[in-house]
């Protein structure tokens, strides 16, 4: 197997897809010359995504699909394999955030984050992972998050999810270890996303705290997502096992190497608004 994985003719399947880093992966993989199988729970963004692909000499493929249904996803492999042939590349990137401290957060709420976030990347590698081994060069890429490498308070149900996606991606990783699949976890950090407009608020926010809570998610989420997107993109060229994404992110998981349990405090000295 060579040192670089060729992009080009490979088919990707991108979870997701209807915004933010999904879309970006996807144009990114685009311009390589990658086939692309879209799935996301909006038609609109995924009719945006496509919109925005139009031009690119690459088929392409939607598929409205909820993550968290498990009684659908085992059907996505063949409905990509009838329109592709043959699946690559999984992006498992669907993602949800939810505020509020661990007893404000509901137990439902709790669990539908937890169901997306983890259980999801879990069923989708089940599901796709026998169509990858016949593939000659495979990649898992999981999209987890700086919050799976430092737990802000606030964040428990988030970190819990992001730090679930880690684990897993590294035990699979030495799992597959030697066979054509490899795996990539992916830490993004301050991506100017929708994902803190769309986060589900608890029960008792009022709209200041839910505009207080928007206008710090602007401050630290300035990256653009296409800068993401190549990011990531160019890490599975190289087959990269980690990507930390974004200067700011790597800083913070250095202080959190260097002082795991008094990292939140340095944190807080140094960005007190946060």
């Amino acid at each position: 197997m060579a040192n670089r994985t060729t992009l080009y003719d490979r088919t990707a399947v991108i979870t997701g897809a209807g915004n933010g880093i999904g879309r970006a992966i996807a144009q990114s993989l685009a311009a390589r010359g990658c086939h692309l199988a879209l799935a996301d729970i909006s038609d609109a963004g995924l009719a945006k995504t496509v919109q925005l692909l139009d031009g690119a000499k690459i088929r392409v493929s939607r598929h409205k699909i909820d993550v968290a249904d498990g009684a659908t996803v085992p059907a996505l492999p063949q409905a990509v394999l009838a329109e592709h042939g043959r699946v690559d590349l999984l992006f498992n990137n669907a993602g949800v955030a939810l505020s509020g401290t661990f007893e404000q957060v509901s137990e439902a709420d709790f669990d539908w984050l937890l169901d997306i976030n983890f259980g999801a990347v879990v069923r989708l590698t089940r599901a796709f992972l026998p169509h990858l081994r016949a593939s000659d060069d495979a990649r898992i890429v999981n999209i987890s998050s700086l919050f799976g490498l430092i737990s802000p308070p606030g964040q428990t149900a988030y970190s819990a999810s992001k730090f679930a996606v880690r684990g897993f991606s590294n035990a699979l990783r030495f799992e597959l270890e030697g066979s054509n699949v490899g795996v990539t976890v992916v830490h993004p950090g301050g991506v100017a996303t929708k994902i803190a407009e769309n986060a589900r608020r608890h029960a008792g926010t009022t709209n200041a705290e839910a505009e207080q809570q928007l206008e710090r998610a602007r401050r630290v989420l300035t990256m653009p997502p296409a800068q993401a997107g190549e990011i990531i993109v160019r890490a599975v060229e190289r087959r990269a096992p980690r990507v930390i994404v974004g200067g700011s992110a790597k800083m913070m998981a250095l202080i959190e190497r260097l002082a795991p349990v008094s990292y939140w405090t340095i944190l807080k000295l140094m960005t007190p608004r946060s």
